[in-house]
């Protein structure tokens, strides 16, 4: 059965995902505000093929701060990337430098505001970064960074980028960091897509201008919260 609906989900969410990035790209050429819709549709469109395709259901707990933040993220699979831009209202999400290369959506990206990193870039990319971010501040867009840098399996605990730490300091903003246990439906490892529920855990708001090792450690704890259910779920339907 796991099988027979993730072969359906791949399908319809990836055949109608053409469909909105041509819509996306169109926007990002001629109007900035069918460009943030089409990527909105977009985000709950995959909402809507994960619940009725895979059974998918999500939950939030917790309460989105209405001041700016940082947000940092758990990072697990592809669906709470693509989330994100219905979790948030017009998100600027920092994502890596070679996703801004892919035909039409890389285009509709920078275009939307999307802020990409080149891991590899030393101070200039994190200047650039620290850039881009600060015009969305002023631009009153929610900020989300996936701190650990990648997508990781269910109880993995990589440490942060550097680059987080650079952006909170340079910044100064508070950090609220969310777990997310997205690899219970949506494993790294395998192709199959499993029902069940995502949930967003939205961690107590971190104060501004704290040293790097506190910082770093309250963040990794935030965001790695739902690691035990996370883990133990994903064993259990691999097996």
């Amino acid at each position: 059965m796991a099988a027979a609906r993730t072969l359906l989900y791949l399908i319809a969410f990836f055949g109608g995902s053409v469909v909105h990035v041509v819509i996306a790209f169109l926007g990002s050429l001629f109007s900035v505000r069918l460009l943030r819709r089409a990527v909105r549709l977009w985000s709950g469109y995959q909402t809507f093929c994960a619940r009725w395709i895979l059974g998918v259901g999500i939950d939030i707990k917790g309460q989105i701060p209405a001041k700016q933040v940082l947000f940092a993220l758990k990072h697990e699979s592809m669906f709470e990337a693509i989330d994100m831009h219905r979790f948030f209202d017009y998100p600027a999400v920092v994502a890596k430098l070679q996703l801004a290369h892919i035909p039409l959506w890389g285009f509709a990206a920078r275009r939307y505001g999307m802020i990409f990193v080149d891991r590899g870039g030393g101070a200039r990319s994190l200047r650039q970064m620290v850039g881009q971010a600060r015009q969305a501040i002023i631009d009153d867009r929610p900020i989300v960074i996936f701190p650990e840098g990648t997508r990781v399996r269910p109880g993995q605990r990589p440490p942060l980028q550097s680059g987080f730490a650079g952006l909170y300091k340079m910044l100064g903003l508070p950090v609220v960091p969310i777990a997310v246990n997205s690899a219970t439906c949506f494993p790294r490892d395998g192709w199959r897509y499993f029902p069940g529920r995502i949930t967003y855990l939205i961690g107590e708001e971190i104060p501004a201008g704290l040293p790097r090792d506190i910082i770093e450690a309250r963040v990794h704890a935030g965001i790695n919260a739902l690691d035990r259910e996370d883990a133990a779920v994903s064993n259990h339907n691999r097996g």
